[in-house]
């Protein structure tokens, strides 16, 4: 595997090293050694799979707080995705900065999503499929979310939203102050 840092500190593009013959192709996703030497977390306790039918298709943004704050590993293993992530640790570096990612099961590319980033992706093509390595255990009454389009961070997504719950819709305009002291 080959890792990539983001301009966003501590996140990291992961990609497979493919070893290709008449067959396909076989490549190690994931080792525990490889990632412990790239100063990457190594516990993964539990694992997700995201069934998205329809290009346009918007999850996010979602993160955990603290203390059920989770990190992730991101992988479309069928179709293709824009993933993205915003960073929200106040003390960080680059505190509200966001970084998009295309991941697809063509590139095999994987996103490394630390503790303390809102998270979410926009389906690029139909049938979808994302795989998540997730660092914790979900917490359901750590769940908080921000709004897609929030001014705050002005992410630019690559198509328009086609299909997007009602929940991820409707949240209220983030306050990037009052987050900064609540932390």
């Amino acid at each position: 595997m080959r890792f990539s840092p983001t301009k966003l500190a501590d996140a990291v593009v992961v990609e497979l090293e493919q070893h290709r013959d008449e067959r396909g192709f076989f490549a190690r996703t994931y080792c525990e050694r490889e990632f412990s030497d790239h100063g990457l977390p190594t516990d993964f306790p539990q694992c997700n799979l995201s069934r998205n039918d329809r290009a346009g298709t918007l999850r996010g943004m979602h993160f955990n707080v603290a203390p059920y704050a989770e990190a992730k590993l991101v992988r479309c293993t069928r179709g293709a995705i824009y993933d993205v992530i915003i960073d929200l640790r106040p003390g960080s570096a680059t505190y509200a900065e966001w970084v998009g990612v295309e991941l697809s099961a063509d590139s095999g590319l994987a996103l490394y999503v630390p503790q303390g980033f809102a998270h979410g992706f926009l389906t690029l093509a139909e049938a979808s499929d994302v795989f998540y390595h997730m660092g914790a255990f979900f917490e359901p009454d750590a769940a908080r979310g921000l709004r897609y389009d929030d001014p705050a961070f002005s992410v630019r997504w690559p198509r328009d939203v086609a299909v997007i719950s009602g929940r991820d819709a409707s949240y209220p305009d983030f306050d990037l102050e009052a987050w900064r002291v609540s932390q």
